[in-house]
């Protein structure tokens, strides 16, 4: 075991030679173009908003998806490539991509999986609730809704706050009650959406 104290969690910027200014957009491999407009367009309700050659490999094609605040979810399709049953899980792997979606469409989501035959599982995961699906080719799809109302320039501030109060409290998890500690604390008002009761176990 080490010694060594773990690094500190805070929405303080880094000492670091440059800083990122927010995320641009997210590349994954994806099968044919069907089955991920199927997916990604027809049931998430992403707008494909350009398709290109991809310029590495004119042979595929590349899908531009508006995941719906402006961020860019791109596919690289070849109509050569079947959807695939699973994911490879292995270290520099994408474990799982998180969507963020409205809160009160929770219960139109879960109708909307179930319609498209698609399994999933709902937990609650302490600072927000989660509905967990895969896509067509097995990449594990997270839809997420804020449990508490959080202005976007705020999340790190409120995170990294609630994140002392839980090590304050000994809790293992950050929980409801070091989220509103943490809205409190910053002055920022504590508003709960009404999202279904769900587990806060694990898996997916």
């Amino acid at each position: 075991m080490s010694d060594e104290k773990p690094a500190p969690v805070t929405s303080e910027r880094p000492d670091a030679p440059f800083h990122t200014s927010g995320t641009d957009h997210v590349t994954v491999w994806g099968s044919n173009e069907e089955d991920t407009l199927a997916f990604y367009r027809d049931l998430l309700g992403m707008p494909l908003v350009l398709r290109q050659p991809n310029l590495d490999d004119p042979s595929q094609t590349h899908l531009f998806f508006d995941t719906g605040d402006g961020r860019i979810l791109t596919v690289f399709v070849s109509d050569e490539r079947a959807s695939a049953r699973g994911q490879r899980v292995n270290t520099g792997a994408v474990h799982h991509l998180c969507f963020s979606v409205e809160p009160d469409e929770y219960e139109e989501i879960m109708a909307a999986l179930e319609d498209a035959g698609k399994g999933y599982n709902v937990f609650d995961r302490g600072i927000f609730h989660s509905i967990y699906t895969q896509d067509n080719n097995g990449l594990v799809i997270e839809l997420s809704a804020d449990k508490y109302e959080i202005p976007d320039d705020r999340k790190g501030e409120v995170l990294a706050t609630a994140q002392r109060l839980r090590e304050e409290d000994g809790a293992d998890f950050a929980q409801d009650r070091h989220m509103e500690g943490a809205l409190e604390e910053l002055g920022l008002p504590v508003n709960k959406h009404d999202l279904p009761d769900a587990d806060a176990g694990v898996g997916m």
